[in-house]
């Protein structure tokens, strides 16, 4: 396969592989269907709505049009290069109908065992292609799955339906109209008696309904005390990563609130954060945005006395946080200078000082001062070793750049 010669207009020109199923998209460019498809609903490239050779703009619902004669010819080369170990390539599938899907939604009301058998004919058909998850949507899957959603609780489907909702993609204004239903509702019973994948799709799906719409909108549908303490549940259970992030996006966005802090805060949430930073001191990518979001509401926590006679409490809690500045990031640094200081300011014992300095905070907090990081969280941390300076000066085995700093205290 080396040595032969390969037609270059065979090519994709995202992948430069020879093309399965090319197809032609409004700008008269052609591309192999997975590739076009996998750039145009590409959610982390900024440019996935412009034709990589053209940089003109293509709708994400824009027609793909099969370059049938194209395919005949790479078929035709295919055979003709057999013998020097060119495989052929099979024909591909048609994408599916809008009737099609339609018949099978229709099928599912029958009975039961036609509705299981319909859905896991859906996300069979939603797995070849991107363009079969938007003929899904086109034609009133996303309702018929909330519907399925919505009964009480039948597990097989509802745990299909999930999944298979989660996958589409779903347009923002679907997700906005959930959001003003009962939809929420709905997700967090799944929450409450599903198994961990109904637990983690659904959690998973709060979050997409929270990137479009309101706080407001989905606290409004359920008992605010029981969703947080969902939302705990499922960090506290670790059921995938994916749905640990899911439920710190939640509370990070929920949190802020005076009267959401209590109710975090009841559900038992600051040990159970603190154990995810234990668990997630690594320098991965996850990691780190885990630990940045766990320190976003430990911050928000702290700023009530409860929430600092939690982080107190737990025998690894100032410990921790002294742990994230100047490892993880500039914003977990920042984040765990307004906790130390909020401690100080608020909670700074002499037993509590004495802890801060025997698990490294004030030569932390000295670093901090000496490297470069927001100014802000510069001001914090010298507002922190200000505040405790003549208490710290008592204490042997103070750090040199403490003593330096402050010689006349």
């Amino acid at each position: 396969m080396d040595e032969v010669e390969v037609p270059s207009y065979f090519l994709c020109p995202i992948t430069l592989e020879i093309m399965k199923d090319p197809v032609t998209i409004p700008t008269g460019i052609t591309y192999d269907r997975e590739s076009i498809e996998r750039w145009l609903f590409s959610p982390s490239s900024s440019s996935a709505s412009a034709c990589p050779v053209t940089k003109q703009h293509v709708p994400v619902d824009c027609e793909l049009t099969p370059n049938h004669t194209l395919r005949r010819l790479i078929q035709s080369w295919c055979v003709i290069n057999a013998s020097r170990g060119v495989q052929r390539i099979p024909t591909p599938k048609a994408p599916v109908s809008r009737s099609q899907v339609a018949k099978l939604i229709r099928e599912a009301a029958k009975s039961p065992q036609s509705k299981l058998a319909s859905l896991r004919r859906l996300k069979s058909i939603a797995s070849h292609s991107n363009a079969n998850k938007l003929c899904l949507e086109s034609a009133g899957a996303v309702e018929f799955l909330a519907s399925i959603i919505r009964e009480p609780a039948v597990a097989p489907l509802t745990d299909e339906a999930l999944i298979l909702f989660y996958s589409l993609h779903i347009s923002d204004a679907k997700l906005r109209n959930l959001a003003e239903t009962d939809f929420a509702g709905s997700l967090m019973r799944a929450m409450q008696i599903g198994n961990d994948e109904s637990r983690a799709y659904a959690v998973m799906l709060l979050n997409k309904m929270l990137e479009v719409s309101e706080p407001a909108k989905i606290t409004g549908q359920v008992s605010t005390n029981q969703l947080f303490a969902e939302l705990v549940q499922v960090l506290r259970d670790r059921i995938s990563p994916r749905a640990t992030k899911a439920a710190l996006k939640l509370l990070v966005h929920l949190s802020p609130f005076s009267r959401t802090r209590i109710m975090v805060l009841e559900a038992g949430a600051v040990p159970v954060l603190i154990e995810l930073l234990l668990e997630h001191s690594n320098s991965s990518s996850d990691d780190i945005k885990v630990c940045e979001m766990v320190m976003v509401v430990m911050d928000t926590l702290c700023q009530r006395a409860e929430g600092r006679a939690e982080l107190l409490g737990h025998a690894a809690g100032i410990a921790v946080v002294s742990n994230m500045m100047l490892r993880v990031s500039h914003l977990a640094t920042e984040r765990a200078v307004r906790i130390l200081l909020s401690v100080s300011n608020f909670s700074g014992t002499p037993r509590v000082l004495e802890d801060m300095l025997q698990v490294g905070v004030v030569a932390k907090l000295c670093l901090v001062l000496q490297v470069e990081c927001n100014s802000k969280t510069k001001e914090k941390a010298a507002e922190t070793l200000k505040v405790n300076a003549r208490y710290w000066k008592k204490l042997p085995c103070l750090p040199s750049c403490f003593l330096a700093s402050y010689p006349s205290c």
